[in-house]
């Protein structure tokens, strides 16, 4: 339900957090202001922003905000998840389900390989004659083993994935919102009668405009995410630039408390320690059947002499797990979400339970900064 994934951030005001309720439109990094919609403008000491992605629309022919009304990315939450929902609870049995996949980098690596899983397993109960077919733009992804697995032992008559190779490119190049044809840069042509179309992504518009980014994503420096661009300034989240460590909410919680711990230090004039970060993204591909991969990253020598951040104790989910191992993990990503939404709206959240949603609430784990 909607209500799951909203949650107000009442929590945060009573800790004496000041909560404005605006869309920030442009920051000046000499004069450190941040003007807002509304027109109000805001000084500041140190700056964190968090603004997420921006989709470049003009990647794929047609595809622009008003075809996305009827195409739906669901990428950026809010509405468009709705809107995707929507259209899978309308779709008649047999019709086909398509979603593209960009190439790298994009929020959250291995999401459009559950959300397949997904509405596979609701295709699977509800609509058992329909078909799902993927078409990404990568010869490889993120936890490929299992979810192929998942695939061929789940919804094998139902999920068609279709990876770029050497001959054929699964590129999404152009859409038609009018027929539902999606068209590939190999010449592929599927008429979907509901499309997820997910384009390429950039940092948050604001981000660029305020000259934090270097080409598509914000360079930071790896022991504290402070930007190389501006000073004063730190970039978390799905913009900033950080290597191997993926665009997830949970890499976004952790670069928060390193960026916190920085800023404390910084002001009490106190040794700033070089930051210690850690992702685990959890994938459902069936009830009861849990997938994830992680690992820890801290900052150091990469190729080149560069300095950036390298990742050690690195796992991942296995074919052939038992069911039992399967079932943990599971479970394991409905403990973590209530967690970290407590920890980010300082509020206790039952897994699976509703919570109050309000003006100005925050929507999905993916989403909350």
């Amino acid at each position: 339900d909607w209500r799951d994934l909203t949650h107000s951030y009442r929590g945060l005001e009573k800790l004496g957090i000041k909560v404005i309720h605006d869309t920030a439109t442009a920051i000046d990094s000499a004069k450190k202001t941040v003007k807002l919609k509304a027109g109000k403008v805001l000084d500041y000491d140190r700056l964190v922003v968090a603004p997420g992605i921006s989709l470049k629309f003009d990647a794929i022919q047609d595809y622009d905000v008003k075809a996305a009304e009827i195409m739906p990315h669901a990428w950026k939450g809010g509405d468009q998840l709705i809107t995707l929902r929507k259209k899978l609870e309308r779709m008649d049995d047999g019709g086909t389900v398509v979603i593209s996949v960009p190439a790298l980098p994009y929020r959250c690596p291995p999401g459009p390989y559950e959300r397949a899983c997904l509405i596979a397993n609701y295709l699977k109960a509800k609509k058992p004659k329909s078909k799902l077919v993927v078409l990404d733009a990568k010869m490889t992804f993120t936890k490929q083993a299992v979810f192929q697995e998942a695939i061929d032992k789940y919804y094998k008559d139902i999920v068609t994935l279709h990876l770029t190779n050497d001959i054929d490119d699964y590129t999404v190049t152009r859409v038609d919102p009018r027929t539902g044809e999606v068209m590939t840069k190999a010449g592929l042509t599927v008429k979907a009668a509901v499309a997820n179309i997910i384009p390429p992504q950039t940092a948050g518009t604001i981000a660029i405009e305020s000259g934090l980014a270097d080409g598509n994503w914000c360079p930071v420096k790896p022991e504290n995410f402070a930007s190389t661009k501006a000073e004063s300034i730190y970039v978390l989240g799905d913009s900033a630039a950080a290597a191997d460590m993926p665009k997830s909410a949970f890499s976004a919680n952790s670069q928060g408390n390193a960026v916190a711990a920085d800023i404390i230090n910084d002001l009490d004039r106190k040794p700033r320690e070089p930051g210690r970060y850690r992702n685990t993204c959890w994938s459902l591909v069936a009830p009861d059947d849990g997938v994830k991969i992680g690992g820890d990253y801290a900052p150091g020598e990469i190729a080149g002499g560069k300095h950036g951040l390298l990742v050690s104790g690195a796992f991942v989910s296995k074919p052939g797990e038992a069911a039992a191992e399967r079932k943990a993990v599971y479970d394991e990503a409905f403990t973590w979400y209530p967690t970290l939404i407590g920890q980010i709206f300082n509020k206790d959240v039952r897994a699976g339970a509703g919570s109050e949603a309000g003006s100005g609430s925050g929507s999905g784990a993916g989403n909350a900064k």
